[in-house]
């Protein structure tokens, strides 16, 4: 069976798989919760136990459970690190001179809402779903990360009932992923970069008082908007300055002749 194919279909079978327990995330963290009684702890095994489809699928794919490898987690963190901390300064700055303290926000929900969103969603969404379409076949940017971005996007959707507030959140958090997807590709592959950003833009979200929601107001937005700009400019430049070719390009928006990675 073509390559290509043979990949698709196990990525959307696992995928769909992980969608459909997920449905279940609260009936799951409550029963491990009984057993652990930790509730941070209860929270990251859920997450583990919803993504076991796709760690079965990834090791299906690549016929190993090099995990890390194949999900990008093999990637250098202080790098990803560091370069999420350039990226979102304009966030954080803008937080801290235009917006007030959030003095309610506990540790856990700074731990469930920051580092745990990053780093799971980024892993499943980014990694698995749109990595493996991306990285290991033929399928271009675009149809790539289209499908990732909808499902991602409407997970959101419980933030609001008001039609434009939820169309707003929408289009914020389908275009977030598609950038997510973007440095994922244009920083080698390395997940920690887009896990990061993901994490501190969320921590920045909570840390100060700037919305109840994922759409924001305009001054957050702006500071936003400035974070997502310097993020690719640096990027371009750093890769020019390199030498190194854009991986999301023409030539690869739609169709590749051959895998970005092999």
């Amino acid at each position: 069976m073509n390559k290509t194919v043979r990949t698709s279909i196990i990525v959307v079978i696992s995928f769909l798989t992980y969608y459909v327990i997920s449905g279940f995330f609260g009936k799951i963290f409550s029963a491990i919760d009984m057993l652990v009684n930790f509730r941070i702890i209860s929270y990251i095994l859920t997450y583990i136990v919803a993504g076991t489809p796709l760690f079965i699928g990834s090791a299906i794919i690549h016929k190993d459970f090099k995990l890390f490898t194949h999900l990008g987690l093999n990637g250098n963190f202080i790098t990803g690190f560091l370069v999420a901390v350039l990226f979102t300064l304009p966030m954080f700055i803008g937080g801290f001179i235009f917006f007030p303290v959030n003095y309610k926000v506990t540790l856990p929900e700074i731990i469930k809402l920051t580092i745990c969103a990053g780093f799971f969603e980024e892993l499943y969404f980014r990694g698995f779903l749109f990595g493996q379409f991306f990285k290991y076949t033929k399928i271009g940017f675009i149809p790539s990360v289209v499908a990732g971005a909808l499902l991602f996007a409407s997970g959101h959707l419980y933030q609001s009932t008001d039609f434009m507030i939820l169309t707003g959140i929408f289009l914020t958090t389908f275009m977030g992923a598609v950038f997510f997807a973007w440095l994922y590709v244009e920083w080698n592959y390395n997940l920690w970069v887009p896990v990061c950003m993901h994490f501190l833009m969320n921590l920045s979200w909570e840390i100060f008082t700037v919305s109840e929601n994922a759409l924001g107001g305009v001054s957050s937005n702006v500071f936003r908007g400035s974070t997502i700009a310097l993020a690719i400019v640096v990027t371009v430049m750093y890769k020019k300055r390199k030498g190194l070719p854009l991986e999301v390009n023409k030539k690869t928006l739609w169709w590749k002749v051959l895998p970005s990675i092999e």
